[in-house]
């Protein structure tokens, strides 16, 4: 199959690539408005991008009728973000939390999500996550640039809370404990627990 993505529309072109570049992470992106309205929403648009400074990468498309989320104007008025990692525990949670709210609506409260305090941004945090990131907007850049469809929401780590719970007997993260889940095309998602091991040449 020869697919000419000049040639597609732009939902066409979404179901390629979502159904293709994958398995993708997850961002839940807690955020909180001026107003102090809190805001839960996940994201597969993701990735780290840098590692100094640490900064991990969040593409937050607008609504079909051009108005932007909660996640991306809580962004531009406080510049604060936390972003959890989904284990297969919260799947589900973190799924209703991608029901569409009317603006001010707080996912936390809707979905009886819990949630604790963050230590270095006003922001709360999905609690027992058993990875978070606090973060601080670095950038909001607006993609494309002319006529923009979504913004790229640049978030500098500030902090990470991660559960030792997850944890192997050298510290490290062990992706068996961690049981991520990663996105896959369609309604389909997938888990980190199937893994394999290779060596790099030197």
């Amino acid at each position: 199959m020869r697919i000419d993505f000049t040639q597609l529309a732009a939902l066409d072109a979404y179901r390629w690539l979502a159904s293709t570049v994958t398995p993708r992470p997850i961002a839940w992106v807690s955020s909180r408005s001026a107003a102090g309205v809190s805001n839960l929403a996940p994201f597969s648009f993701f990735q780290v991008i840098s590692d100094e400074p640490p900064t991990l990468l969040v593409n937050v498309n607008h609504h079909p009728d051009g108005s932007l989320k909660d996640t991306l104007r809580n962004a531009q008025e406080t510049g604060e973000l936390v972003i959890q990692l989904v284990s297969f525990e919260h799947a589900e949670a973190m799924n209703a939390s991608s029901a569409i709210l009317e603006h001010g609506v707080s996912e936390f409260e809707h979905c009886g999500i819990a949630s604790v305090a963050s230590e270095r941004v006003a922001v709360p945090r999905v609690s027992g996550a058993a990875v978070t990131f606090e973060c601080k907007v670095s950038q909001i850049q607006p993609f494309p640039q002319h006529n923009p469809n979504c913004n790229l929401i640049f978030a500098q780590v500030l902090l990470a809370h991660i559960d030792d719970a997850v944890l192997n007997e050298k510290g490290r993260v062990d992706p068996h404990k961690l049981d991520i889940v990663g996105r896959l095309g369609g309604m389909s998602y997938t888990r980190t627990r199937d893994t394999f091991e290779m060596i790099r040449p030197t």
